[in-house]
C-alpha cells in the first residue's frame, strides 16, 4: 500500500486553504485578460503607443496631435454673446404673438364649411348649427344668395352667384385664402345632411396631415373606370390642406373646363384631371362611414350597424328630423359613456386590492376624489338642513326661510334621482313611489361636488300588488362638472386706463398718501394710465372767504405734475349735500368719451401695475364689469403685534387671517365692500339709461342716494358682472362711513364690513377676555 508523500499532503492542504478564493482569482484574472484585450483594440493596428506618448524626436509633442479633441470640446461650450445693436439703425420693437400656438406655427384640426341656398338658410342650416356648431372650433355656410341675412350665431359667406360649379370653386377659393394657414382638414357637406360631430373630430385626429387626401363616400362616374371616383356631397367629405394648396391653381381652369350641374361631381372632375386624385372611402385604416336615410323612416327605429356607426347620414328633408336624429346618436353616445364608465368603475374595484389601503381604500362613488379632509374645526364642511319646503341655511342669517328657486329646482331633481335608481336596482322585484320626503342635507365640498342626504318615506310595492311603506335614507352626489374654456373676447393690455378717486373732505388728509404711491407704482414705470380726482365739498364748505378744505390736495397735485414733466392730473370740484357713488360717476361719464376704460377706487387703495393689468382683462366692453375684492388689514389695537427680532417666535396667526399679507395682525378680503370697479364708459353709460327708463321722477332720486355702481351693473344692465379677490388690492385698516341715506342692504353691508374687519375671532375672544380679567381685578 502506497502513502502520499510530504509534498503531496502540503499541496492538497494549500488547494484546500485556497477553494474559497478561487473564483475571486480567477475573475481578476479573466478581467484583467478582457481589459488588456480592449486596450489594445482602441489603439488599433500599425500604431505604436510608445512613439504616440513620446511624441516627435527632440521631445517636443505635435501640437496638431490634440486639434480634433480640443475643437469637439469647445463646439460644445457653453458661449454668451452680449447684445450689441447699432447705434445708426433705428431700433425696430419685436412683436410677439398673444398666443404661443401661432408663434410656433400650429394649427387647428379641423374647419367645416356648409353649403346652403336660399331656401334653406333659415330652417335647415340653422338646423345643422345647434346640433354641431359647438362640437367645432369653425364653422361656415356658403350660400350663392347676394346679400343673404346671416341668422343669429352664424357666420354666413355670400358669392353672389346660385350656379353649382360656381358656388364650390369660390367656396374652395375662400377656404384656401382665409383658413389656408390656419386649419389642417376642411370638412365640405350640405346643409341636409345630418353629421356626428365627435366622430368626425376623432377622425381626423387620426389622419396624417402630410399627405393629399380626398375621403368621403366613393362613388363612380357614368362610363369611367374604377379609379376615377368622386365623393358624393351628401354625405360629406375631407379635404386635407395639403390637397386644397395643391388644388388653389387649377381651380380657373376647371371652372371652364368642366360642365357639371352638381358641384361635387364638378370637384371631383377637377381633382382628377388636374392632379390624378380621386375619392377614397378608406385611408390608414379609418374607414368613412354614411348612412342613406329612407323616405319616413323614423329614426329612433333604426338600428342596424351602418347606421349606429355612420359618421353622415343623409338626406335629411327638415329640421325636425335634424333634430331627431341628433337625439338619437344624442342617447347612443349617452349609453356608450355609461357603459365605459361602468366598465372603469370595475377595473377600479379589482385594482384596488392590490394597493396597500386594499378595499378600505375605495372611494365613494367609484373613481371621485375621496371627501375632503378638514385640518382644523374650523374647516370643518356644513350639512345644510331642509324639507320640500323649507330651508334652515338663509343668506340673511335667519333660521328659517322658503325654499323656492334654483334650490327648490335642485332639491327635486335630487329626489327625483334617488326614486329613480332604486327603482332601476330593485326592478321588477318592487317598485318604489314617493310619498314625502323627511329630511335633507347636503353640502358642497370643493374636491367632489354637491353631497345630498336624503330620508325618504316610499311606499313599496311588489309584483303581487301588495303595499308597505319603508323610510329609507340614501347618499346621492352631483359631481363638479369638465372645467371648460368659455369663448371670451379679445382684449389687450394696451388700453388707457382712466382712475377715479372720489374725494370727501374728511378724506382729504389721506390724499397725499395716495398720490405718493400713485406716482412710485404708475408714474415712475411710465403706465398707460391717467388720474381724475373728484373733490366733494359739502354744502357750507369751500365758500368765499373760506378755507380751502383741499388746498393740501392740489399743492401735492402740482408737486407732481412738477417731478413728472409731461404728467397732467385732472381735479374736478363738485357740490354735494350727500353725494352718492352713482351721482358722483355721472358727473365724471358727462367729460370722458364713451371708450374709457373707468378704474373707480378709493383713497385707501393702492392700485400697482399687476392690479391695472387684471382691471384691462377682466373688463370687457360689452361683455364684463370687473369689481375686485380688496384684503383689508385688522384694527392695529386687536391684532397681536409681531414679536422683535430676537424675543422669540410670533404668536400663531389667528383663524381667518393671512399672516403673510398687509402688517403685522394679518387681515381677510372684504367681500361685502365693492367701492373698487373696472368698466368701460359706454356699459356704465346704458345701464345708466336703462335705470332711468325703468324709475322715474322721485323714484329714481331716491333709487340713485340708495345704490353704488356695483348695483346698478347688477340690476340695469346685461353684463357679466365678475367678482374675484385681488390679492394686489391690500388697504390699512378704516372704518366705512355708513350713510343712513343708503339702503337697507348697502346700510347693512357697510356695517357688516367694518365688524369683521376688526379682527378675526380668536383676536376679538382674547380681547374679551383682557377685559374681562382687567374689570374683575
Amino acid at each position: 500500500m502506497r502513502t502520499a508523500g510530504p509534498t503531496t499532503m502540503r499541496l492538497s492542504s494549500l488547494l484546500a486553504l485556497l477553494r474559497p478564493a478561487l473564483p475571486l482569482i480567477l475573475g481578476l484574472s479573466l478581467g484583467c485578460s478582457l481589459s488588456l484585450l480592449r486596450v489594445s483594440w482602441i489603439q488599433g493596428e500599425g500604431e505604436d503607443p510608445c512613439v504616440e506618448a513620446m511624441g516627435e524626436p527632440g521631445g517636443l509633442q505635435n501640437p496638431d496631435s490634440r486639434i480634433g479633441l480640443d475643437q469637439s470640446d469647445e463646439e460644445f461650450k457653453p458661449r454668451i454673446v452680449p447684445y450689441y445693436r447699432d447705434p445708426n439703425k433705428p431700433y425696430k420693437k419685436v412683436l410677439r404673438t398673444r398666443y404661443i400656438q401661432t408663434e410656433l406655427g400650429s394649427r387647428e384640426r379641423l374647419l367645416v364649411a356648409v353649403l346652403t341656398s336660399r331656401a334653406t338658410l333659415s330652417t335647415l342650416a340653422v338646423a345643422v348649427n345647434r346640433t354641431v356648431a359647438h362640437h367645432f372650433p369653425r364653422l361656415l355656410y356658403f350660400t350663392g344668395q347676394r346679400g343673404a341675412r346671416a341668422p343669429a350665431g352664424m357666420q354666413v359667406v355670400s358669392h353672389g352667384d346660385e350656379r353649382p360649379a360656381w358656388l364650390m370653386s369660390e367656396t374652395l377659393r375662400h377656404l384656401h385664402t382665409h383658413f389656408g394657414a390656419d386649419y389642417d382638414w376642411f370638412f365640405i357637406m350640405q346643409d341636409d345632411t345630418y353629421v356626428q360631430a365627435p366622430r368626425l373630430a376623432a377622425l381626423a385626429g387620426h389622419l396624417s396631415i402630410n399627405q393629399d387626401l380626398y375621403l368621403g363616400r366613393a362613388e363612380e362616374f357614368i362610363g369611367a373606370g374604377e379609379q376615377a371616383r368622386y365623393c358624393h356631397g351628401g354625405f360629406g367629405y375631407l379635404l386635407s390642406r395639403s390637397l386644397l394648396l395643391r388644388l388653389r391653381p387649377h381651380l380657373d381652369g376647371c371652372r371652364g373646363d368642366i360642365l357639371s350641374a352638381r358641384p361635387d361631381e364638378w370637384l371631383g372632375r377637377c381633382l382628377i384631371d388636374s392632379l390624378g386624385i380621386g375619392c377614397v372611402s378608406q385611408h390608414q385604416g379609418q374607414q368613412y362611414r354614411s348612412f342613406e336615410l329612407a323616405k319616413n323612416r323614423d329614426p329612433e327605429k333604426e338600428g342596424s350597424s351602418a347606421f349606429l356607426s355612420a359618421f353622415a347620414v343623409h338626406p335629411v328633408s327638415e329640421g325636425t328630423l335634424m333634430y331627431r336624429l341628433h337625439k338619437r346618436f344624442s342617447t347612443l353616445e349617452l349609453e356608450q359613456t355609461y357603459s365605459e364608465i361602468e366598465q372603469l368603475q370595475a377595473q377600479i374595484r379589482n385594482l384596488t386590492v392590490l394597493t396597500p389601503e386594499g378595499e378600505a381604500g375605495l372611494s365613494w362613488p367609484v373613481g371621485l376624489p375621496a371627501p375632503f379632509t378638514p385640518r382644523s374645526r374650523f374647516e370643518v364642511l356644513g350639512w345644510d338642513y331642509f324639507t320640500e319646503q323649507h330651508t334652515f341655511s338663509c343668506a340673511d342669517g335667519a333660521p328659517k326661510c322658503p325654499l323656492q328657486g334654483a334650490s327648490r329646482a335642485d332639491v327635486g331633481d335630487a329626489v327625483e334621482t334617488a326614486l329613480e335608481q332604486l327603482n332601476r336596482r330593485y326592478q321588477p322585484r318592487l317598485r318604489f313611489q314617493k310619498q314625502r320626503l323627511l329630511n335633507g342635507y347636503r353640502r358642497f365640498d370643493p374636491a367632489r361636488g354637491m353631497e345630498y342626504t336624503l330620508d325618504l318615506l316610499l311606499e313599496a310595492v311588489t309584483q303581487r300588488g301588495h303595499r308597505r311603506a319603508l323610510a329609507r335614507r340614501v347618499s346621492l352626489l352631483r359631481p363638479l362638472s369638465r372645467v371648460e374654456i368659455l369663448p371670451m373676447p379679445y382684449v389687450t393690455e394696451a388700453t388707457r386706463v382712466q382712475l377715479v378717486l372720489p374725494l370727501l373732505v374728511a378724506e382729504a388728509a389721506l390724499a397725499p398718501a395716495f398720490l405718493e404711491a400713485f406716482a412710485a407704482s404708475v408714474l415712475e414705470p411710465r403706465e398707460h394710465v391717467l388720474l381724475t380726482l373728484l373733490l366733494v365739498y359739502g354744502p357750507q364748505e369751500g365758500g368765499r372767504g373760506a378755507l380751502d378744505p383741499f388746498l393740501g390736495v392740489k399743492a401735492a397735485v402740482a408737486e407732481l405734475e412738477r417731478r413728472y414733466p409731461g404728467t397732467r392730473l385732472a381735479w374736478l370740484a363738485v357740490r354735494a349735500e350727500a353725494p352718492s357713488q352713482v351721482r358722483l360717476m355721472d358727473v365724471v361719464s358727462k367729460k370722458h368719451p364713451v371708450d374709457t376704460l373707468f378704474f373707480l377706487t378709493t383713497v385707501w387703495t393702492r392700485p400697482g401695475p399687476e392690479v391695472l393689468n387684471r382691471c384691462r382683462m377682466n373688463a370687457i366692453s360689452g361683455w364684463q364689469a370687473f369689481f375686485p375684492v380688496h384684503f383689508q388689514e385688522f384694527h392695529p389695537a386687536l391684532a397681536p403685534q409681531k414679536s422683535p427680532p430676537g424675543a422669540g417666535p410670533d404668536p400663531p396667526s389667528p383663524p381667518g387671517a393671512d399672516p403673510a399679507r398687509g402688517g403685522p395682525g394679518g387681515g381677510r378680503f372684504d367681500r361685502q365692500a365693492s367701492a373698487e370697479g373696472c368698466f368701460y364708459n359706454a356699459d356704465y353709460l346704458a345701464a345708466r339709461a336703462r335705470l332711468a327708463a325703468e324709475l322715474a321722477g322721485q323714484e329714481e332720486e331716491e333709487a340713485l342716494e340708495g345704490l353704488e355702481v356695483m348695483d346698478v351693473f347688477l340690476r340695469f344692465s346685461g353684463l357679466h358682472l365678475f367678482r374675484a379677490v385681488e390679492p394686489g388690492l391690500v388697504q390699512k385698516f378704516s372704518l366705512r362711513d355708513c350713510s343712513p341715506r343708503l339702503s337697507e342692504e348697502l346700510y347693512h353691508r357697510c356695517r357688516l364690513s367694518n365688524l369683521e374687519g376688526l379682527a378675526g375671532r380668536a383676536q376679538l375672544a382674547m380681547a374679551l377676555f383682557e377685559q374681562e380679567q382687567g374689570n374683575s381685578t
